[in-house]
């Protein structure tokens, strides 16, 4: 039994942030900000808008794409560093928004591989005949934790959601390999404290090197080649990161995905959200190999080899 994604959906709030927005209320610049990470603009939710309801709506649509009823799923993950409060989780407002009273809940706190953590994690109940149907969201509200005095993390964040749903997939799909990995005595380059801390110059060292092996990884232990890679989807940090993990995987441009310019970046967030515009956008097709590879505050790093398709 192989688990793979059978439904997706996402959430990003109406309201967008600009560089030259920016500008207006910090000493930065749209050039600035461009040429060093790849953003343009980002969404930031209303003051009466949290990572819950974010969360609702995007799993409402993965549900509806999955053709799921809220009674058939089995367990909820969200993957999130911005919860409306310490407790009760995400998941378990989920749970009773939704209507899914049969459904286990907890909340996933690995940053932003968060979302990696989650579907790994569902992975192993699903192919251990646990449960069928897992709901794994993806959520942040970060611009509650930005300090928007500060111009190195200011212009970076954005808030959104994305949502999968994890079951059962026909034999050779799904996913087909995967990296988890953590080193805890990083964790001082990235935290948070009141608002989000970042060593800038530490966590790009250390996110270019570890991005750019873990998708080597996951590729090395599915037994193919780079060659045989359809898309990269890696966390949407910086387009530099990016560009290192791409390189390294020797992929043309248009077989990575690319929404940090709309989006920012926006944590657990950002693969679910890249993995739905490049599903709808007719990027990704069945049987296509994707590889999806994010770190996060920790630190933490994730990726996962999967083969497109129900």
């Amino acid at each position: 039994m192989q688990a793979g994604i059978i439904g997706i959906g996402k959430y990003v709030p109406e309201k967008v942030v600009t560089n030259f927005d920016l500008e207006k209320i910090m000493e930065t610049s749209d050039e600035w900000i461009r040429t060093r990470t790849g953003i343009e603009e980002r969404r930031i939710a209303s003051e009466d808008m949290d990572t819950s309801h974010m969360a609702y709506l995007a799993a409402k649509e993965a549900m509806e794409n999955a053709q799921v009823k809220p009674e058939d799923i089995d367990l909820i993950l969200t993957a999130t560093v911005t919860p409306d409060q310490p407790f009760p989780s995400i998941s378990c407002m989920l749970q009773d928004q939704l209507g899914a009273k049969h459904a286990a809940a907890l909340d996933v706190s690995a940053a932003c591989a968060g979302f990696m953590y989650a579907m790994v994690t569902a992975k192993q109940f699903i192919e251990s005949g646990t449960y069928k149907n897992v709901l794994i969201v993806g959520a942040e509200k970060l611009s509650k934790i930005t300090d928007w005095k500060d111009r190195n993390t200011a212009v970076l964040f954005g808030d959104g959601a994305g949502a999968v749903i994890m079951a059962p997939v026909s034999n050779g799909r799904g996913v087909l390999s995967f990296e988890l990995g953590a080193d805890g005595s990083g964790g001082k380059h990235l935290y948070q404290d009141q608002h989000i801390f970042m060593n800038g110059r530490e966590v790009f060292k250390f996110a270019v090197r570890q991005m750019g092996e873990s998708a080597v990884h996951v590729i090395e232990k599915a037994g193919i080649n780079k060659e045989d890679v359809s898309y990269l989807i890696p966390h949407q940090a910086n387009i530099r990161i990016m560009e290192a993990a791409r390189q390294r995987l020797e992929l043309p441009v248009e077989k990575m995905s690319n929404t940090i310019a709309k989006y920012g970046n926006t944590s657990a967030a950002s693969i679910p959200i890249s993995l739905y515009d490049d599903v709808k956008a007719g990027k990704i097709k069945d049987d296509d190999i994707v590889v999806m590879v994010g770190f996060g505050g920790g630190l933490t790093w994730g990726a996962i080899l999967m083969k497109w398709g129900r």
